[in-house]
């Protein structure tokens, strides 16, 4: 069974249609008991960075989400929240992967990047199984996290940047691959098996 994450910034309704179009047991709670029942943790997210934080905190969100061991998939803004912190706002986030976001330099190619683009595989991980540099993804977004050692594929737009990255449990692509077809499906395919792994 798969919690997703409701919250302010959460875009809730594509991603549970998603899901389920795989066929994938799912609910959808801000409860902290309720998302303790789940066997992964699918973290959605547009907006601002900031003013996701307040709302994650003013719902004790974070504290658990700093917590908790179960795998957790963080997509878009979902995926930058897990980082240290970010320009937008001066926003410090759940400090879970390391790195800053930056905005991209709007001086060198229109901002928001939005659109279809690739990425290129730095690191084998069952989440991107099957997925090669030759696909296209969907994404949406104004700032980016520089690649560093947790990143598993890197995309470029104005700059390279973490297109998919993995620490221990939590997992985040910058991404909507609830929005991206059948290559979007398959990544949530992996991430649902890499729960079921978990579980047994």
């Amino acid at each position: 069974m798969i919690g997703i994450i409701k919250y302010q910034a959460g875009n809730l309704a594509s991603v549970a249609n998603a899901l389920e179009r795989l066929g994938a047991e799912y609910f959808i709670s801000d409860n902290e008991d309720e998302l303790e029942k789940a066997d992964g943790i699918i973290f959605p997210g547009v907006g601002h960075a900031g003013a996701a934080m307040d709302d994650l905190r003013s719902r004790d969100l974070d504290i658990w989400l700093k917590n908790t061991d179960k795998p957790v998939l963080g997509i878009c803004l979902g995926m930058q929240l897990l980082y240290e912190s970010s320009e937008e706002g001066d926003s410090n986030m759940l400090g879970l992967i390391p790195g800053r976001l930056k905005k991209f330099d709007s001086s060198q190619a229109k901002v928001p990047h939005m659109g279809w683009n690739q990425f290129r595989v730095e690191k084998k991980h069952p989440l991107i199984s099957g997925i090669d540099n030759q696909k296209f993804l969907y994404y949406v977004h104004g700032y980016y996290a520089p690649a560093n050692d947790f990143t598993l594929a890197s995309c470029n737009y104005i700059n390279d940047f973490a297109a998919v990255v993995a620490k221990d449990n939590f997992m985040g692509v910058q991404f909507h691959p609830e929005k991206s077809g059948q290559v979007g499906s398959l990544l949530l395919q992996n991430f649902i098996e890499i729960v079921k792994k978990n579980k047994s």
